[in-house]
């Protein structure tokens, strides 16, 4: 047999394969379901379009431009736009309740997943952190706490709270939602200065840094993508969605720090699922306080006797352990002198009321109890 017969022997089969699999009803079916647009109909946007009421000039060639590129851009990563989708069904019922509430249009709540694909621990450059990226000053600002401790940057509940307070805010100051957004993003003393500068209130004809000048074509390729899904080729089920996280909220009073690990037991589930659903808690213990933290749904009824129950062992343990104290030497690292001692890196820390990554130094004087 020659070479060529061979090739067409393999192309045979290689068709034939194909032609029985689509045979198949389920798996034409799934073809179907999985069917992309080309990029270039993707990008006929057809007017009009607006941003919180407020018109999208499309006639405008540099305008039609930069909102096709962002939506190409977000079609590329088309792995990423999935998670925005299944993401979205977790938290977006509570964004558009908090807006009903504030009075304030429905299209804000896709700024979320621009700042931060709906991911609490993501942080910028900057030092902006969780779902609506504040910065530190301009979260404690609105109410957030943020420090070694604890972060509300990365609480979903009061992160959206205090952004919908920011963003009446800067609605109250340019008048038009395009720019307080713009605002939102490069901060409100920098824009009302180029604003005052360039002589114009129109944010689609104001010369903005890069970044913001980006940013509302980002939002409006992630509302057009999210309100069309089939057109943008995504086919999605209800179960394909992350429903909400469902849980009850308890209040923790303690004049002393306690353990997460301690919170889990007394919830009856795992050290990951506390500190997943409270991301705010920063390292391995929730600081001495008055706080408000949430476990999973139907836990909250024997929570506060068992946690008592836990603490109070936890207490009567911590009372029996023999304190030493250790000189930190020239070269030692917190995670060498845990092994030493044979302690969790955690409670080194807890004991010495010391932040996550800490950094020690010759001469400090480290309890240890054992």
């Amino acid at each position: 047999m020659n070479h060529f017969n061979r090739i067409i022997i393999i192309i045979i089969f290689m068709f034939g394969g194909i032609f029985l699999l689509c045979s198949n009803t389920s798996f034409a079916q799934s073809l179907e379901s999985a069917k992309i647009p080309s990029l270039m109909s993707a990008i006929r946007v057809k007017g009009p379009m607006d941003f919180c009421g407020e018109k999208v000039p499309l006639q405008e060639a540099e305008v039609r431009e930069d909102l096709e590129k962002e939506i190409l851009l977000s079609l590329w990563d088309r792995a990423q736009v999935i998670l925005w989708i299944k993401r979205s069904g977790r938290y977006m019922p509570h964004i558009e309740k908090m807006l009903k509430q504030y009075k304030m249009p429905d299209d804000l709540k896709y700024v979320a997943i621009v700042e931060s694909a709906l991911l609490p621990h993501i942080g910028s450059s900057k030092g902006a952190v969780g779902y609506w990226q504040f910065i530190p000053s301009t979260g404690r600002q609105y109410g957030l706490r943020i420090d070694k401790y604890i972060d509300e940057r990365r609480n979903f509940f009061t992160a959206t709270r205090a952004a919908m307070s920011y963003f009446r805010k800067l609605y109250s100051d340019f008048g038009a939602w395009t720019l307080a957004v713009a605002a939102y993003n490069m901060g409100e003393h920098g824009l009302a200065r180029r604003i005052g500068e360039q002589k114009t209130r129109d944010y689609y004809h104001l010369y903005l840094p890069l970044e913001t000048r980006r940013y509302i074509y980002k939002i409006l390729a992630v509302k057009l993508i999210l309100s069309d899904l089939k057109k943008y080729g995504f086919h999605l089920t209800k179960d394909d969605i992350y429903h909400p996280v469902h849980f009850d909220r308890v209040k923790i009073d303690s004049p002393l720090a306690v353990p997460v690990q301690s919170i889990a037991e007394a919830a009856g589930t795992w050290f990951k699922t506390i500190k997943d659903m409270n991301p705010e808690i920063r390292g391995y213990s929730l600081v001495a306080g008055s706080h408000y933290i949430v476990i999973p749904k139907g836990k909250a009824a024997a929570f506060q006797k068992r946690l008592a129950a836990l603490m109070q062992k936890e207490a009567a343990a911590e009372a029996a352990r023999k304190e030493i104290v250790h000189v930190v030497r020239r070269g030692e690292f917190l995670s060498g002198i845990a092994e030493k001692y044979n302690v969790p890196v955690q409670d080194l820390l807890r004991w010495n009321k010391l932040p996550r990554n800490s950094t020690i130094h010759p001469g400090q004087r480290l309890v240890i109890k054992k």
